[in-house]
Formats: C-alpha cells, sequence, structure tokens
C-alpha cells in the first residue's frame, strides 16, 4: 500500500510543478503564452523579434539609412551603420516587410522569422515578384499585409520566399547573361566590398540590372513582375 503511494507522489507532484510553472511564466509575460525559455507569444502572435541584415546596392552600402520593418501586427526602426548594417529588436507578429531608405534609393525586404535578412536590389525584385504572383504590386503588398491573411501566410512561407529567391536569380541570370553565385541573398550575412553577394550586386549594377540611384533598373522590374503573374500563389 504505501509502495503504490509513493508511485502516485511524483506525477501529482510533477503535475503541480507544471501548473506552477505555468502560473509563473504566463505572470512574467503578462498574460501571454511562453513556449519554453525563449519567448512570449501573445494571443494574436505578437512577439519579441529581433532582425538584422545589411543595406546594399553593388558599391558603396546604404550608410546611415533610415531601415524599417512593418509586419502583420507591429513595426520598428533603427539607422544603418557606416557599412549598412542594421539591427532591431521590437514586438510585432511576423511575417514583416522591410524598408531601407536613403536619398533617392527605396528598397525593400522581408523576414519570416528572426535573423539575418539583407535589402537590395535583389530583395526588391524578390518582392516584386511574390507581389505578383499574389495579383498585386509591392506597395499594395505593404499596405494591406496587415489585413490581408492569404499574403501573410505567403510573406511567412519560407518554401515561398527561397522560390522567389531562386526565380530572381534565374530570370536575371537569363535576362543579363551573368553568373550570380548566392541563391539565398535574402538571409546570407554579407560584408560590402568583401563577399560573393555584394559582388553579385556589383555585377548585376555593371549589367545593367541596377541604375545609377541604386534601384532596380524598370526593365528588370518588369521582368520580374511577369515572371511572376505567370506562376501565381
Amino acid at each position: 500500500m504505501n509502495a503504490y503511494r509513493k508511485r502516485l507522489v511524483r506525477p501529482i507532484g510533477g503535475a503541480f510543478c507544471a501548473a506552477s510553472l505555468a502560473t509563473l511564466f504566463l505572470s512574467s509575460c503578462h498574460g501571454s503564452f511562453c513556449a519554453g525559455f525563449d519567448g512570449c507569444f501573445s494571443d494574436n502572435g505578437v512577439q519579441t523579434i529581433a532582425l538584422s541584415g545589411t543595406a546594399a546596392v553593388g558599391g558603396p552600402a546604404l550608410a546611415s539609412a533610415a531601415v524599417r520593418a512593418d509586419c502583420a501586427e507591429g513595426s520598428g526602426a533603427t539607422i544603418s551603420d557606416g557599412n549598412g548594417n542594421y539591427s532591431l529588436t521590437f514586438a510585432a507578429a511576423l511575417p514583416c516587410v522591410l524598408t531601407a531608405n536613403l536619398g533617392g534609393t527605396t528598397l525593400h525586404s522581408l523576414a519570416f522569422a528572426g535573423g539575418t535578412f539583407n535589402t537590395t536590389p535583389e530583395t526588391e525584385l524578390m518582392l516584386v515578384y511574390l507581389a505578383a504572383q499574389l495579383g498585386t504590386d509591392t506597395a499594395h503588398l505593404i499596405r494591406n499585409l496587415p489585413s490581408n491573411g492569404h499574403y501573410q501566410q505567403v510573406l511567412e512561407s519560407q518554401s515561398a520566399v527561397s522560390a522567389a529567391q531562386g526565380a530572381v536569380v534565374a530570370n536575371l541570370q537569363q535576362r543579363y547573361a551573368v553568373k550570380l553565385t548566392t541563391a539565398a541573398f535574402l538571409t546570407t550575412p554579407f560584408t560590402v566590398g568583401l563577399s560573393a553577394e555584394d559582388a553579385d550586386l556589383a555585377t548585376l549594377a555593371n549589367a545593367g540590372a541596377i541604375d545609377a540611384n541604386g534601384m532596380p533598373d524598370p526593365a528588370a522590374v518588369a521582368l520580374l513582375s511577369q515572371a511572376g503573374a505567370a506562376n501565381p500563389l
């Protein structure tokens, strides 16, 4: 009888501890849900997101650029450093569209998770492609992201974003007769002037795919828009 009673002690004690920890976590998250010890998530998906990356155009970095993240819910902003590097931590619900602005250059990108997400003419074209797949353009994609569940689903899909990167590389290589070496240009960390990704941007600029302001050439925009429209999601 005593042995049976002892076998019950640990499960009951374990349940009590689990309940106590859950109460503690909920309290520390102010009523939000905690997954393990990594962070707090509210009912609407808002969590603490840490993003970093490099803003570059295939020449000088976008130094002191205004970088903003507009997400399914929430936003954050920062200024890039002298090498175009940026980092920001804020509360939001994924996915997020990134915008880097400096003078006459405004480039977009996206983030489907926390981590490294660059902003370059290639990421601008990637967003053009994804917007066309969704039957819209970049401006309307960004504006309607908070209220459009389908947009959110696609931009948060790593496979959809990876396919869009592949489409950008393939179409640019064919149209401009160049060889690009970085397929995952969105998430690959790089240093301006010292990496393959920056060399790819310089190659595209020399081929005419990127204009003097660091923006994708209109012909490249049209190319990726047509390619995206031909592969709707």
